[in-house]
């Protein structure tokens, strides 16, 4: 295997984990904080519906209820929350070996591609102990925020040559052109 293969190998591999880091950290914080806003924010509408008319409406109360769905599905995971952050943690610390390992291999033309190998196979086994796949709905899109925006990878993005293609969820356009769909098709109904 050539250097730039490697780093090539290296770079795929602290995507994932980096990916999986944040994975965890998005979960981590829907589960702390979203019941605690989405409660906030019905309370917020609850008390203004008693003296604004428009949000005493059958529309807002349905979907207050399902707000409170919603509170109610994030509450299922509040049990493991601990273990979302420990393996967020250890993944960010392999992460950062990885990183370790890329730069060493950068820098030396003559790098010892077996050790280098064991070593990798060494840190992704301990990655993939600590891999967690059940994830809460909305994580993906916020861990594409967390990774991108939050943390220092800018070695993957260099090395995979990341474009803004790659940084945005093709589910989350898929949704937002349906909202906009939906949108337009409101307010070209209503009178």
């Amino acid at each position: 295997m050539t250097q730039s293969e490697m780093l090539k190998l290296i770079a795929r591999h602290g995507y994932n984990v980096g990916f999986g880091a944040k994975k965890n950290f998005a979960t981590y914080d829907l589960i702390c904080k979203a019941s605690g806003w989405i409660s906030f924010i019905s309370l917020a509408v609850g008390v203004f519906a008693l003296f604004i008319p428009e949000l005493a409406t059958n529309v807002i109360s349905a979907i207050l209820i399902i707000f409170g769905v919603a509170t109610m599905y994030i509450q299922f995971y509040d049990s493991e929350k601990q273990s979302y952050e420990s393996a967020g943690i250890e993944q960010t610390k392999i992460f950062n070996e990885l990183e370790v390992i890329y730069r060493n291999v950068k820098s030396d033309a003559n790098f010892d591609y077996q050790r280098t190998q064991q070593s990798i196979d060494a840190i992704m086994s301990r990655f993939y102990g600590t891999v967690i796949s059940k994830q809460i709905f909305g994580s993906n899109w916020y861990a594409h925020y967390k990774f991108y925006c939050e943390f220092e990878k800018a070695w993957v993005e260099e090395e995979l040559n990341l474009t803004l293609k790659d940084k945005i969820p093709l589910s989350l356009c898929f949704f937002a052109s349906l909202a906009i769909i939906f949108t337009i098709a409101v307010i070209w109904k209503t009178p």
